[in-house]
């Protein structure tokens, strides 16, 4: 893209903004004369709304009679009328392409070196909608959307403070994808947010079309088991991250919004909680942790004690497994696999499908997996039934779905290879990674390493709502 300034000759121009775009046809040259100056009027097609742009730009601009100067023009529209409540000014090519692809019109006047843009958008959008991936009960029912102006709307809906601050930015050589930092100047450390913007000027990338591009450059190189930021696709949840003290990202074109840091104990809290009575909270919440625990380590468990430790078992329940496994021709280690893998392959199945095929996806796999596998012999009944639990205990957490999927795994060969031994050693190293994960000094593992006693309130348990709103917590008591 061009960095050069905008050029005084109007013909000049418009010649080098048909050379950059390369003719392109969606880029609309309206060339006309108003106040005795020759002045064309610039936007790209389908990004602007005709409407408004007719009534709030055309009209009023084309009603100037007085002959004056390029200078004066200027100076009139952009001191006198109000054409637009975003009217940036831009000196140089890179900029103008950027803001009229973004749906504004651009503004330009023979003699003058600089342009007027105003912001027009009416490109098509999706509305707000119910966030698909963060259901609730007793919270909102809004979502984010594609479109960053309205994503930070929401947010600003909910907090009205002065104190939060939305910071615009612009990243990717190509895509020029607008970026949104927001965070309240009264909570979050100004070291944290000094540092995420060091880190994103690391992004060279050429474009910015998901969260997941920007994840890596916002988190510890090393490698993390557990992700050290978070996503969020409700802003009731953002918000109340951002009065907690953190730092969120807006990236143009994703309804997501990625939150720094994260704490691990956030992936089993829910907005219901919060909603409910202390004592239902609490329980919810040690189901979770008891679901998370059965999804990673309840295969690899069956696996190690039927193959090493048989002693564990009651005489009666040892026969059933007993009677049940010499019938499967496999190995108890490949049979499990053989069952996590079917599961992976028809969930993704039912992923990436298209909705009206999905239907079918759910009536193979209950053949597959619930009729013929274990009439076949392949596998196992007691086999099948822990499989299940662990897959519908993975469920229960969805936020850290991609890691369990691939720890079940990892401890079904660690336990069919040395035992309850190799599972405790492989969880050993599971739990010395996580509490290595730390993101611009807040500890993931936060308030339970390093304990915070004042954490425990909404972490081991669920304390009432007055007694929360005494303690004032922000993430910055647990910055090292």
């Amino acid at each position: 893209m061009e960095k050069n300034g905008l050029l005084p000759s109007l013909d000049s121009s418009i010649k080098e903004i048909r050379r950059i775009s390369g003719n392109s046809s969606d880029v609309l040259i309206n060339r006309f004369v108003t106040g005795g100056i020759h002045c064309a009027l610039l936007c790209c097609d389908g990004m602007v709304s005709t409407s408004v742009i007719t009534e709030l730009i055309f009209e009023p601009i084309t009603d100037i009679p007085e002959k004056c100067s390029a200078e004066e023009l200027f100076h009139y529209i952009n001191e006198e009328l109000l054409l637009s409540a975003d009217r940036p000014v831009i000196g140089d090519y890179e900029e103008l392409f950027r803001l009229m692809n973004s749906g504004f019109a651009v503004l330009l006047a023979e003699g003058m070196t600089r342009a007027l843009a105003f912001g027009v958008q009416g490109y098509s959008s999706r509305g707000v909608q119910e966030p698909s991936g963060e259901g609730n009960i007793m919270g909102a029912h809004e979502g984010f959307t594609e479109t960053i102006r309205v994503n930070m709307s929401q947010i600003r809906r909910r907090i009205k403070s002065p104190e939060l601050v939305m910071e615009i930015f612009a990243k990717g050589s190509k895509s020029s994808t607008d970026l949104c930092l927001c965070y309240m100047k009264d909570r979050v450390p100004k070291s944290l947010t000094d540092k995420i913007r060091s880190s994103l000027d690391d992004v060279e990338l050429e474009a910015i079309l998901t969260t997941g591009q920007l994840r890596p450059f916002l988190e510890n190189g090393s490698f993390e088991i557990f992700d050290s930021t978070g996503t969020t696709e409700r802003p009731d949840v953002l918000c109340s991250k951002l009065i907690e003290g953190r730092a969120a990202l807006f990236v143009d074109g994703v309804p997501y919004a990625i939150v720094i840091p994260r704490l691990f104990c956030e992936s089993f809290q829910t907005l219901d909680d919060y909603a409910f009575k202390p004592y239902y909270s609490t329980f919810i919440r040690w189901l979770k942790y008891g679901a998370f625990l059965a999804a990673v380590l309840l295969p690899s468990f069956y696996v190690s004690i039927v193959m090493y430790h048989p002693e564990l078992l009651n005489s009666t329940l040892f026969m059933l497994l007993v009677d049940a496994e010499k019938k499967a021709p496999l190995s108890i280690v490949t049979e499990a696999l053989f069952a996590l893998l079917m599961y992976e392959i028809i969930r993704e199945a039912g992923v990436r499908l298209p909705k009206p095929v999905g239907g079918a996806v759910s009536i193979i796999s209950g053949l597959i997996i619930g009729d013929a596998a274990v009439n076949s012999g392949l596998i196992s009944t007691p086999l099948l039934t822990m499989t299940a639990l662990a897959v519908l205990g993975g469920l229960v957490v969805p936020e850290l779905n991609p890691q369990i999927t691939v720890l079940r795994f990892v401890f079904i060969i660690a336990g069919g290879a040395l035992g309850l031994f190799g599972i405790s050693l492989l969880a050993c190293g599971v739990l010395v990674n996580i509490c290595a994960t730390e993101d611009y000094g807040f500890p993931y593992t936060a308030p339970l390493s390093p304990f915070k006693a004042s954490g425990m309130g909404d972490t081991a348990v669920r304390s009432g709502v007055k007694k929360m709103q005494s303690r004032g917590f922000t993430v910055e008591e647990y910055h090292e």
